[in-house]
């Protein structure tokens, strides 16, 4: 049995060194981030069958909703000053990225390394943040709503402020 295990790590051991090519590539902790995603969605799903919760029938305005807000918040905990604080154990800063958007290079190793590619990564954190605006709508429809919708407007407002900018420097002759 204990030569089983030592031959099945051996061969995890060459299957990592062989995807790497020798670059740092956390597998074991994004498995276990993996892992923890599909616990957390199992448990859940468990718990709203448990309780007999509807499961929602998004409408496509939610579904946008969703998309809009998914996309902002998760802008948000990824690249915003404000949210650099919560980044700041697993990343290191090189300067800004765009307005109000930063350029962080994430550091560590193993998990720390993991979790700092994934909270730096917008596309990467959306599947977490439309993970939990799906469950909002089935454990607390009213509030998720209402976040949602913040963000959904905060978004907008974004691309409007992105688009007044561009189009006054493309009055005055700056572009």
């Amino acid at each position: 049995m204990a030569a089983n295990m030592q031959e099945i790590r051996e061969k995890i051991q060459h299957e990592q060194a062989e995807y790497s090519q020798g670059e740092e590539r956390p597998l074991t902790a994004y498995a276990g981030g993996m892992a923890v995603y599909s616990t957390v969605v199992v448990a859940l799903a468990g718990i709203a069958r448990a309780q007999h919760r509807p499961v929602p029938q998004p409408t496509p305005f939610e579904v946008a909703l969703i998309g809009l807000a998914t996309h902002k918040l998760a802008r948000l905990i990824s690249k915003e000053n404000i949210t650099s604080a919560l980044r700041a154990p697993f990343t290191k800063y090189e300067g800004t990225a765009g307005p109000a958007e930063l350029h962080e290079e994430v550091r560590g190793h193993g998990a720390r390394h993991a979790v700092g590619e994934l909270i730096t990564c917008p596309f990467c954190l959306a599947q977490w943040t439309a993970t939990g605006f799906t469950f909002g709508f089935v454990f607390a429809p009213k509030a998720t709503r209402l976040v949602a919708t913040t963000m959904t407007a905060v978004a907008a407002s974004d691309f409007l402020q992105l688009a007044y900018s561009w189009s006054q420097q493309k009055a005055t002759g700056q572009l």
